[in-house]
C-alpha cells in the first residue's frame, strides 16, 4: 500500500492501476496507515517536501513519481497522464545521483529486447507521436538546411538538476550559429512563453538582430520540426530524446537523461557512471522498462505499443481536415458533437449563410444534404453504421458520424467519398482479415444500428420462404435521392406481395415513426393488409436471423442482412447496391468494381465512419466502438419514463416541421 499526501496526485485517473498497488491518503498529522510499503510525491515539486521528510520520518522508501515520456493528448491541465515514471532511486532528470532510469539504460540487452526497441523506434516514428499531442503539425514550407534550437522555461527544475543554467542558452545558440554557417536557426519558443504564463530565455532584441535566426511563432507539433531538421541544439528539453529517435544530430548542453551515453555531443562531461550505450538500450530503458502505461479506452495496464497505437490514431485523425472550420445551421445539441467528431480542428457555428465569414473561405460543415454556399469545400456529416443503443431522434448521442467530402453514402445522384474509396482502393489483407472478424462479431452480437427492441419473434414453422419488409421514413434524403423509383413503403410492400404470393412476408415499420418521432409513410397504416406479419418493438437482428431475404428501397438493413448471409433485393440505390452482392432492380452503372463481402465491410465499416469512445472522448476504432456498443447494451439503455411521455411528443413535432420543410 502505497501512501499519498498530495490530493492532486490521488486525483489521478488510474493512479492504483499505473502503480499496481493500492494507495491510500497519508497525512502528516495522523498516525500513519498500517500497512504502507512506500510514501510516493511528484518529482521536486514542493508539494513533494511534505512526502520526501514523512518518508524519512517513518523509515518508509521515497517513490518520485513524473509523467512518461508519452504522456497524453492534451496538456497536463487538459487530460491526465497515460503514463507515470516510479522511481526509487532518483528523479529521471536529476543527473547530481542516480535515478533508476539510470540503472535500466545501462542495463545489458537480449537479442529479443533489442529487437522490440528497434520496432517501438519505428512504431514511434510512424505514429508521429511527442509528449503531447493536440496540435497541428507545421504545414508551411521551412528553411533547408535547418537547425533547431530549443527554449525551455526559465526556472525549469530539470535545467538546474540537469548541471545547466540560463546561461548555458545563450552559449547554445552562439554554437548553432558558429557550427552551422549556411544553415538556417530555427528557435523553437515554449508554449507558455507564447501563452504569457513564463518567460524564456532569449532576449527578443536581440533574436531580431540575427538574421539567420528564425523564431517560430506558432506552437506546432514537434514531430514536423524533427524530421525537417538536421540537428537539435538543447539544455535539456525531451525535445533531444525524441531528436535522437528521428536520427537527428543532437547537441547537448546541460546533462537530460539521454546525455553521457554516447548518443549525443555533449558541451558537458558525464557523471562516471554513465558509458557508452546503444541506442536500443536507452530507447528500452525509456520507453519499455521505465514507464507503466495506462490503456486509455480499458482502464488497463498495458504496453507502450498499445500506447502508441492509440495515439497514432489520434495523431492521422486530428490531421484529416484544415485547421479552421465553419459549421452551418448545426442545433445546440449537434454542436458539442461536432467538435467531437472533428477534435483537431477548430470549429466556428454560424446560424445562417449571412453569419459565415469567407475571408479565407475555410471548409464548411453541414449536417446531411442541407445546401451549402457555391464555391466552398463542403464536409457533410451523417450518422455511421454502427451508431448507439437508442434512436438518433431521442438525441442519444452517437458513436460514429461519417464526414463526406464529396457528397453523402445515400445521394447516388454523385459520387460519395464511400463510393470513391469501394471503387478504388486497394484492400490489402490485414484489413480484410480485420473485416472478417468484425463481421463476425457483429452477427454474434446481435448488433444493428440502433439496437432497439425487445419483443420475441419465431419464424412460423410452416414458412417455407420468409421476406422481410423493412420500412423508412418516407421524407428522409435517402427515399428522395436513393429511390428514384418506388419511393413510398407501402408501394414496396405490395409489390413484394404481389411477386411473392407463395412467401410469408414480415413488414417492420422503421423505430423512429413507431416511437413517434417521425411522421408514418403515405397511407402506411394499411400495411397489414399487404403483409402476413406486422413487426413492431422485435430487435432487427432477431429478424435477420430468422428470414430468407430483404426488399429494400435503401435501408441499412439491407447491408445488415448481408452481412448475415441473406438475399437483398434493392428496389432503390444504396451505398452497398451495384457491387455484385445485391439484387438491383435499379442498377448504378457508374459503379463498376465486382466487390467481396469482407472489402464492402471494410470501406463501409473500417475505413469511412469516424468513431468517438463514450468512455475517452476521442477517437477510437470499429472494434472498440462495437465493444463499448456491446457493453451499453448490456447495461441497458431505456429511457426515463419522463423522456418518453414528455420529451418524445416536443421531439416529434420538431420533426415534423422540419420534413414540411
Amino acid at each position: 500500500m502505497i501512501g499519498i499526501l498530495s490530493r492532486g496526485i490521488l486525483r489521478i485517473p488510474g493512479l492504483e492501476t499505473l502503480l499496481g498497488e493500492p494507495v491510500v491518503p497519508v497525512s502528516p498529522w495522523r498516525a500513519r496507515p498500517e500497512p504502507l510499503s512506500a510514501i510516493a510525491g511528484w518529482g521536486f515539486k514542493p508539494t513533494s517536501h511534505r512526502a520526501r521528510d514523512y518518508a524519512r520520518r517513518h523509515d518508509l522508501p521515497y517513490l518520485a513519481l513524473e509523467d512518461g515520456f508519452v504522456r497524453s493528448v492534451g496538456l497536463g491541465n487538459q487530460d491526465p497522464p497515460l503514463s507515470l515514471l516510479s522511481d526509487d532511486l532518483g528523479v529521471y532528470y536529476d543527473a547530481t545521483r542516480p535515478s533508476r532510469l539510470e540503472t535500466l539504460i545501462q542495463r545489458p540487452l537480449s537479442d529479443v529486447e533489442t529487437a522490440r526497441a528497434r520496432a517501438v523506434r519505428t512504431a514511434w516514428c510512424m505514429a508521429r507521436v511527442s509528449k503531447y499531442n493536440h496540435l497541428r503539425e507545421e504545414q508551411a514550407p521551412l528553411p533547408y538546411p535547418a537547425v533547431l534550437v530549443v527554449d525551455q522555461t526559465f526556472g525549469d527544475p530539470a535545467i538546474t538538476h540537469g548541471l545547466a543554467d540560463p546561461t548555458r542558452f545563450q552559449h547554445l545558440l552562439d554554437a548553432a550559429l558558429d557550427e552551422n554557417p549556411d544553415a538556417t536557426i530555427l528557435l523553437k519558443i515554449h508554449p507558455d512563453v507564447f501563452a504569457g504564463r513564463k518567460r524564456g530565455h532569449f532576449d527578443p532584441k536581440r533574436l531580431a538582430r540575427l538574421q539567420r535566426v528564425q523564431v517560430l511563432t506558432r506552437d506546432v507539433h514537434p514531430v514536423s520540426l524533427l524530421e525537417r531538421v538536421e540537428a537539435v541544439y538543447t539544455v535539456t528539453s525531451q525535445m533531444g530524446f525524441e531528436a535522437l529517435l528521428w536520427g537527428r544530430r543532437v547537441r547537448v548542453f546541460g546533462m537530460p537523461f539521454y546525455a553521457g551515453w554516447g548518443l549525443t555531443e555533449d558541451e558537458l562531461p558525464a557523471p562516471e557512471r554513465r558509458a557508452p550505450v546503444g541506442l536500443e538500450s536507452l530507447i528500452h530503458g525509456a520507453l519499455i522498462a521505465a514507464p507503466r502505461y495506462l490503456d486509455p479506452e480499458t482502464g488497463e495496464r498495458c504496453e507502450i505499443e498499445r500506447l502508441l497505437e492509440w495515439m497514432g490514431l489520434q495523431r492521422r485523425m486530428r490531421e484529416r481536415f484544415p485547421e479552421s472550420i465553419q459549421a452551418l445551421n448545426f442545433s445546440a445539441w449537434k454542436r458539442p458533437l461536432v467538435r467531437r467528431f472533428m477534435q483537431g480542428s477548430q470549429v466556428e457555428f454560424s446560424g445562417g449563410e449571412h453569419q459565415l465569414t469567407a475571408s479565407d473561405a475555410p471548409p464548411l460543415a453541414v449536417w446531411g444534404l442541407a445546401p451549402a454556399p457555391e464555391g466552398r469545400p463542403v464536409l457533410r456529416l451523417e450518422d455511421g453504421f454502427l451508431r448507439s443503443v437508442g434512436l438518433g431522434a431521442d438525441l442519444v448521442e452517437p458513436l460514429s458520424w461519417v464526414i463526406d467530402q464529396h457528397g453523402l453514402y445515400y445521394d447516388p445522384s454523385r459520387p460519395s467519398d464511400l463510393e470513391i474509396l469501394l471503387e478504388i482502393h486497394d484492400f490489402d489483407e490485414a484489413l480484410l482479415e480485420r473485416a472478417r472478424r468484425l463481421c463476425e462479431r457483429i452477427v454474434a452480437s446481435g448488433l444493428t444500428k440502433y439496437n432497439v427492441g425487445t419483443a420475441r419473434w419465431q419464424r412460423p414453422v410452416s414458412a417455407k420462404r420468409v421476406i422481410l419488409v423493412p420500412g423508412q421514413v418516407e421524407s428522409d434524403a435517402s427515399i428522395r435521392r436513393g429511390a428514384p423509383g418506388i419511393r413510398r413503403n407501402l408501394e414496396l410492400l405490395r409489390a413484394v406481395r404481389e411477386a411473392n404470393p407463395e412467401a410469408h412476408v414480415l413488414y417492420k415499420p422503421h423505430p423512429d415513426v413507431t416511437a413517434g418521432l417521425r411522421a408514418g409513410g403515405e397511407h402506411e397504416s394499411a400495411a397489414r393488409a399487404w403483409c402476413d406479419e406486422l413487426i413492431v418493438d422485435v430487435p432487427m437482428a432477431t429478424l435477420l436471423d430468422g428470414v430468407d431475404e430483404l426488399h429494400v428501397l435503401t435501408s441499412l438493413a439491407g447491408f445488415e442482412a448481408l452481412l448475415r448471409g441473406k438475399r437483398v433485393v434493392c428496389h432503390g440505390q444504396p451505398f452497398y447496391a451495384g457491387w455484385g452482392l445485391t439484387e438491383d432492380r435499379l442498377p448504378l452503372a457508374r459503379r463498376t468494381r465486382r466487390l467481396s463481402l469482407e472489402r464492402l465491410v471494410a470501406g463501409a465499416l473500417l475505413l469511412y465512419p469516424t468513431y468517438v469512445s463514450r468512455v475517452t472522448g476521442r477517437f477510437t476504432t470499429a472494434e472498440r466502438a462495437l465493444d463499448e456498443l456491446l457493453e451499453w447494451r448490456a447495461r441497458g439503455a431505456r429511457l426515463a419514463w419522463w423522456h418518453r411521455w414528455l420529451v418524445r411528443p416536443v421531439l416529434g413535432r420538431l420533426a415534423a416541421v422540419r420534413d414540411r420543410r
